[in-house]
């Protein structure tokens, strides 16, 4: 009884590793797409190239996890990755045109956006 438990706990530690990467691609796309879309954050900052840039891979990796809904944890976590390539590197050139921090030189926003692009 106690190999079978051991055996579901490691199935379970899987599927919960699983969801959380799923969770983490999911929250990166909507979080980006509240953040070009967004009057008081980048809506109005970003160049066209550049929204257009993030706009095409957001949709090119939400439609790729709605045809992967089984996907693996590393599928999930390559194309976090691979998105975060893309989109990370416009959002910080916008910041430092701004003076390197969300809302301006002086932050603006009290720093309410800080933990929004942490992994930047």
């Amino acid at each position: 009884m106690v190999e079978e438990a051991e055996k579901f706990s490691e199935q379970d530690k899987l599927v919960k590793e699983k969801l959380e990467a799923k969770h983490q691609l999911e929250n990166y796309i909507h979080q980006m797409r509240n953040t070009i879309e967004d009057k008081e954050k980048l809506k109005d900052k970003l160049e066209a190239d550049d929204k257009k840039t993030i706009e095409e891979a957001l949709k090119k990796e939400t439609d790729w996890m709605a045809a992967n809904e089984e996907a693996e944890k590393d599928d999930m976590e390559e194309h976090f990755k691979a998105l975060q390539k893309i989109c990370d590197p416009i959002i910080a050139k916008v910041y430092q045109k701004q003076g390197g921090q969300p809302g301006g030189k002086d932050g603006g926003d009290g720093g309410k956006d800080d933990e929004e692009f942490e992994d930047l």
